[in-house]
């Protein structure tokens, strides 16, 4: 009997001592948002990460996400856990630009075509004044493309909707990946053991490396600055709204050019339109190399200064409705005289962005996208730069993982890959900050002077701006 109990008491240690070994080798990679940027890190370390070398190494990658991500609910169905800005189904149109596109290409050809099959392809990005007058025009390819006059070198610009990129995203991540729990703060340890905790109080998750794509409002910043003891670099809102909609396309018949994205400024705003979608039976609509014959609806939208951040539960939307009529109401433009005779506003948009940050990493935990650096809309790059951070960091991992993924051989490679994120992605960044923080301020309200002045350095300085993509 003696016998047996040891025999058994062996077997006991051996099978414990190995299923701790096991999850030392497992590196748990663990994602915060589930969001445009999360789930682009996801899929992108799906593809990147090498193979394991040994038979007991392994990654193991999870996301949470505070809001319910289930793609089956509908319309009637949604409550404001389904409606968060930055994951789910609110946030209004977005510009996903050509280098955006080509992260997308290079992910997955067959998601491109999914998600450009959601909006609409532009060629031609028209600026004008709020009288109708044309200030510049430009291109929509890619500035590092050097064969501009091939239509299929380069995709153009895609406008969309941001609930649209999502979802394509989002449906090719199983859904058991996906854990719905609200992460109360993120721990950063030297020792490489990270640590997730929870507003609902269960037990905290140990993480070799976390990946914050959690927005604007980040818990995973904070884990970067574990001496202050409030958030040094907060959320700024910008002083600017955005409200905007949809009107069918017959309103505006013959005076849309196709495959155009067309901004008009003012002394006190800002007025954009596009075509929201191609038409169904259009040949080439999942094609980002090809302007497709429009389909039925336009979309539009509107930038203007509000001092206090406006809360949008206690708005009277119908007043915000009346105030963009008599705000445009003077407006020429043709497009805008017939937009502001049927539009009706349901949400509004404050602007937010973030300071420069002095970095985006700390032992393992890594920021991207608007967790880093939440970029005016203006810029017309967040979501492409978000594409970027995550393809950028993925590979920069994965090529520091080539040697496996023992427990000191991930500890460097996050280590370096972290490193090397920033110090590529960084400058960059700061660049497309600092310029869009400059172009913001035509949507400010300004004197008669000031406006003539804006449309008069607008016709000078042209496409300049693009050297900086």
């Amino acid at each position: 009997m003696y016998r047996v109990l040891l025999s058994t008491f062996h077997s006991h240690i051996l099978s414990e001592t190995h299923r701790l070994f096991y999850w030392n080798i497992t590196m748990k990679i663990i994602i915060i948002g589930a969001g445009i940027a999360g789930c682009a890190a996801y899929l992108e370390l799906q593809k990147h990460l090498p193979q394991p070398t040994k038979s007991d190494e392994s990654y193991e990658v999870t996301m949470y996400e505070a809001y319910d991500t289930n793609q089956s609910i509908t319309p009637d169905e949604r409550t404001e856990e389904h409606t968060h800005s930055s994951t789910l189904l609110v946030g209004g149109g977005l510009g996903v630009a050509p280098n955006g596109l080509n992260v997308l290409k290079r992910l997955d050809e067959e998601l491109l075509k999914d998600v450009v099959r959601g909006g609409y392809v532009t060629a031609i990005s028209n600026m004008k004044n709020k009288n109708g007058w044309p200030l510049f025009s430009m291109n929509s390819f890619s500035s590092d493309d050097n064969s501009k006059n091939n239509n299929n070198s380069s995709p153009h610009m895609l406008a969309t909707s941001r609930h649209s990129l999502w979802t394509a995203l989002r449906g090719r991540i199983p859904d058991d990946h996906i854990v719905h729990k609200r992460v109360a703060q993120v721990t950063a340890r030297s020792d490489g053991i990270n640590l997730i905790h929870f507003s609902d109080n269960s037990p905290p998750v140990e993480a070799d490396l976390i990946i914050g794509a959690d927005g604007v409002r980040s818990i995973a910043k904070l884990a970067l600055f574990p001496g202050a003891e409030e958030d040094p670099y907060p959320p700024n809102y910008e002083g600017l709204v955005g409200v905007g909609g949809f009107i069918p396309a017959a309103d505006v018949k013959g005076l849309v050019e196709p495959g155009s994205m067309n901004f008009v400024f003012g002394g006190n705003g800002f007025f954009g339109y596009f075509f929201s979608e191609s038409s169904v039976s259009a040949a080439n609509r999942n094609s980002p190399y090809h302007v497709s014959e429009p389909g039925d609806s336009l979309a539009w939208w509107s930038t203007y200064e509000i001092e206090e951040c406006p809360d949008r539960k206690t708005l009277d939307m119908v007043d915000v409705t009346r105030q963009l009529r008599e705000r445009h109401g003077n407006w020429k433009e043709p497009v805008v005289k017939r937009i502001i005779q049927s539009l009706q506003v349901e949400n509004i948009y404050p602007t937010w962005t973030l300071p420069a940050l002095p970095t985006w990493e700390r032992d393992g935990v890594v920021l991207v996208g608007d967790a880093a650096h939440a970029l005016p809309p203006s810029s017309g790059q967040g979501s492409s730069q978000a594409l970027e951070d995550v393809e950028a960091f993925a590979l920069l991992l994965a090529h520091h993982l080539q040697d496996g993924v023992t427990p000191r051989a991930r500890g460097n490679a996050i280590k370096a890959a972290a490193s090397q994120y920033v110090n590529l992605r960084q400058p960059h960044v700061n660049e497309i900050l600092e310029y869009a923080q400059k172009t913001q301020n035509s949507k400010r309200e300004m004197g008669i002077l000031k406006e003539y002045s804006m449309y008069a350095v607008m016709k000078i300085m042209g496409e300049s701006f693009l050297d900086i993509f």
